[in-house]
């Protein structure tokens, strides 16, 4: 994805390392979306909501440093059609996300944050973030099908299973997973 091109649109926020901040940073994404054009119904902002949701609650969850906030950056990019979603924390480099999201969906209450994150984003991956901490980022496609304001029950035969948030199909070569890059720049947490 190319950052920082004439056609994307960055917003970014910095939150409290509370189950309530990871809240407020979901409903900030849905927010971002519709400015962007893309509905809160739509398949785009529920994907980038669920997306922010699990990976601001992992930072919250496993990133939380006292005094410390969470940032949360949408960079939408019309042009290729994403929205990569960074989530930042001051954790030290000694807790980081696993390489790669569960094979199958654990049968517990949690643990499913990842495996999510990977059927819906095109790739994601995380990267240290100087002088402290990391950012995970995942990239979501966000392109619209025609009917897609119209509520997933209403799209098709009750009897059909739904694909609403089945993710986006696997780039040439399989999806590329986590992927571990060159650090960001520092934010002031």
């Amino acid at each position: 994805m190319l950052i920082g091109t004439t056609n994307t649109t960055t917003r970014e926020a910095q939150f409290a390392s509370t189950p309530r901040g990871a809240r407020h940073a979901r409903h900030l994404a849905v927010r971002w979306m519709e400015e962007w054009g893309h509905p809160p119904v739509s398949d785009a902002s529920c994907a980038v909501a669920l997306v922010v949701g699990e990976l601001a609650a992992n930072a919250v969850r496993h990133g939380r440093v006292p005094g410390r906030d969470v940032r949360i950056r949408l960079v939408h990019d019309q042009p290729s059609a994403l929205v990569r979603v960074e989530v930042a924390d001051a954790a030290s480099g000694k807790r980081r996300p696993p390489v790669a999201a569960p094979v199958t969906c654990p049968d517990g209450e949690s643990g499913r944050g990842l495996f999510l994150v990977d059927v819906l984003a095109v790739r994601w991956g995380w990267e240290p973030r100087l002088p402290v901490g990391k950012t995970v980022w995942a990239e979501v496609p966000c392109e619209e099908r025609p009917d897609a304001d119209v509520p997933c029950a209403e799209r098709h035969d009750a009897d059909m299973p739904c694909e609403e948030g089945s993710g986006a199909e696997e780039p040439p070569g399989g999806r590329s997973g986590a992927e571990e890059t060159s650090p960001s720049p520092a934010y002031n947490l």
